[in-house]
């Protein structure tokens, strides 16, 4: 059975999320208090208490990797294994830390360090997004491309396309995306105008602190999400990361090269279904599950050894 482990990013994550692991596992509680030494946040408060801090990027970003590790970790040790990883935008981070490129307490640390400089690289109020929903990419594309200051920021399945940029460029985007037909445009509660251009000094300064961490060679295959290739080895790892912050997401196409590459089952691990909605409208045949608990943890786990006896 060829399995694909995926996580989510930023805006699924939620008070509580991951607790019954690390209140359950020894291993879990061990990986979170070292979590919380190698980014100096009391992870168990931040992720248990503080609701409103939660949601504040260069809290949410580290959080929401650890709980990602944490729950992956639980899998691995009960002999669920990827065959093949990915991540969306943040997710990334948690795809490399299961690929076996990337330490754990590193991700996390990074992950902290790369919501503060995404906060920093514009000021509140200048940048926007959107979510454009019910237009191809294409339809989507030849509005943008006549806009100065808006991009694509995620192109997530067929029919949900996300926009980013200036605030002004996004709103006269809204408008003309309305006017070619888009059947919703909903407005993202963020921080930034996140995978855009105006995050390039953001990049540039991460890419400091990535050059500052040990990237081992793959021992399971990723897909970046900057041109969703499939990658075999690291040598690309800090130049995909790098670039990463400022550049479209492209999910739609790394869902379809995990297809292409075999995969029978899409394991989503983390708060959440989003991953599982947009492999549902991208690859509707495709069977995927999501982790988020120790209940959903030991379902996949009796779910996949029964696919792996009996074929089915």
């Amino acid at each position: 059975m060829k399995i694909a482990f995926v996580f989510p990013g930023q805006g699924c994550q939620k008070i509580g999320m991951g607790s019954e692991f690390w209140s359950a596992s020894e291993k879990a509680s061990k990986m979170l208090d070292a979590a919380s030494s190698c980014c100096g946040i009391n992870m168990r408060k931040l992720i248990q208490e503080e609701d409103e801090k939660l949601n504040i990027t260069e809290y949410t970003q580290p959080a929401l990797v650890a709980t990602c590790g944490i729950i992956a970790s639980f899998l691995e040790d009960n002999g669920i294994n990827p065959s093949i990883c990915a991540g969306l935008s943040l997710g990334e981070y948690s795809a490399l830390v299961s690929a076996k490129a990337m330490r754990f307490e590193d991700a996390v640390r990074l992950t902290r360090k790369r919501g503060k400089l995404m906060q920093e690289a514009v000021p509140e109020g200048v940048g926007l997004m959107a979510a454009i929903i019910g237009l191809t990419s294409d339809q989507v594309n030849e509005v943008i491309d006549e806009i100065d200051g808006a991009y694509v920021a995620n192109y997530n399945c067929p029919g949900q396309i996300v926009i980013t940029g200036r605030k002004q460029s996004v709103e006269n985007a809204c408008e003309k995306l309305k006017e070619a037909g888009a059947k919703k445009v909903v407005v993202l509660n963020v921080s930034g105008p996140f995978h855009s251009p105006l995050l390039d000094s953001a990049g540039a300064k991460l890419r400091e602190e990535l050059d500052n961490i040990p990237i081992s060679e793959l021992t399971i295959p990723y897909v970046a999400n900057i041109d969703a290739t499939l990658n075999h080895n690291s040598a690309r790892i800090r130049d995909n990361l790098q670039h990463q912050v400022a550049s479209s997401v492209r999910w739609e196409e790394s869902l379809k090269v995990m297809e292409d590459e075999g995969v029978d089952l899409f394991v989503e691990i983390g708060p959440g279904k989003t991953i599982n909605g947009f492999i549902k409208k991208t690859l509707p045949n495709a069977k995927c599950i999501n982790v988020s608990s120790i209940e959903e943890a030991e379902s996949a786990i009796e779910y996949i050894n029964n696919y792996k006896e009996n074929g089915q």
